[in-house]
């Protein structure tokens, strides 16, 4: 690994401990964090009640949209497709939450610490 590709392993880990944060803090419950099959990887797999969540992590640099959009404006059909067969497959190993309501949020952040603004997108697309 070279030192770019840690230096953003790096600056990603902290944006989803921001995320997480922010999340616990409204109520969440950590179940997993980079979960990671062959299908792709989903950044953090919370509880909200009786709900299970998927969450994606999105950072751009500069604040609020910029000229490509929000973080969550980044996850077309494709990325959607593969969170969701990432999905399944962690239901599939994790047999407790079968049962569970499920939904996929994304956590879009803009700017640097301190001032960098989240956003919480809810329910921000259904599985197909």
């Amino acid at each position: 690994m070279n030192a770019r590709t840690a230096t953003r392993r790096e600056a990603g880990a902290r944006y989803e401990d921001f995320a997480c944060t922010h999340l616990q803090r409204a109520g969440l419950a950590l179940v997993a964090r980079n979960y990671s099959c062959r299908y792709g990887e989903i950044d953090l797999v919370m509880r909200d009640a009786a709900t299970l969540v998927f969450v994606e992590v999105r950072y751009r640099r500069g604040g609020g949209a910029s000229r490509y959009g929000d973080g969550a404006d980044s996850i077309g059909a494709s990325k959607r497709a593969r969170l969701q067969r990432a999905a399944a497959m962690f239901l599939a190993q994790h047999p407790a939450f079968a049962d569970a309501a499920c939904r996929f949020d994304v956590v879009a952040i803009a700017g640097d610490a301190p001032g960098a603004q989240l956003h919480w997108l809810r329910n921000a697309f259904e599985a197909s």
